[in-house]
C-alpha cells in the first residue's frame, strides 16, 4: 500500500524593494490571503457599532452567556441581519421600535419572517418599550425561550 502524498504550492516571489524576502505573489508585506467578506457582514459589523439603546442594554445582559445559552447580536443571514440570535435553538429576536409600526414596515417585518421560518429560523419580535422599560425581565425571558 503506497500513500501520495500532494503538496499545495503557493506561488512566490521575491520582493528585494520592499523586504529582501519570499513573499506570496500578489501580497504586499503583513497582508493575509482573506475571502471577501460579504456587503451583508459588513453591514452587521456596523450595526454592531451602531446598536440602539434598547439593543445595548440587552447586549450587557446577554452578552456572558447567561445559563449557557449564548447569543449573537446583529447576525447576518443573507440578505438579512437579526439583532439576536441564539443558534442553539434556532430563534432570532427582533428589537422592534415606534418605526416597525409605520408605514409599509409591517408588510415588509412579515416577508422578513416568512423568509427565515422557511429557513426554519424561529423570530421573535420583542417591542423596543418593554425592553426600556425592563431589560433584565425581557433578557430573562429570552434566555427561558431559548431553553423550552
Amino acid at each position: 500500500m503506497s500513500t501520495v502524498q500532494t503538496t499545495y504550492q503557493i506561488p512566490l516571489r521575491f520582493c528585494e524593494a520592499q523586504t529582501g524576502r519570499w513573499q506570496p505573489a500578489g501580497l504586499t508585506e503583513g497582508q493575509i490571503p482573506r475571502k471577501r467578506r460579504s456587503e451583508n457582514v459588513l453591514k452587521a459589523r456596523q450595526l454592531r457599532r451602531d446598536m440602539s439603546l434598547p439593543e445595548v442594554l440587552l447586549w450587557n445582559l446577554l452578552r456572558r452567556s447567561p445559563d449557557g445559552v449564548s447569543f449573537r447580536r446583529q447576525h447576518a443571514i443573507e440578505p438579512y441581519v437579526l439583532d439576536f440570535f441564539n443558534i442553539r435553538s434556532r430563534t432570532g429576536f427582533e428589537i422592534d421600535g415606534i418605526a416597525h409600526e409605520m408605514g409599509d414596515r409591517p408588510q415588509r417585518d412579515e416577508r422578513r419572517d416568512a423568509f427565515f421560518r422557511k429557513m426554519g429560523i424561529e423570530i421573535v419580535r420583542i417591542p423596543a418599550v418593554d425592553v426600556l422599560k425592563s431589560a433584565e425581565v425581557v433578557a430573562d425571558a429570552m434566555v427561558r425561550y431559548c431553553q423550552r
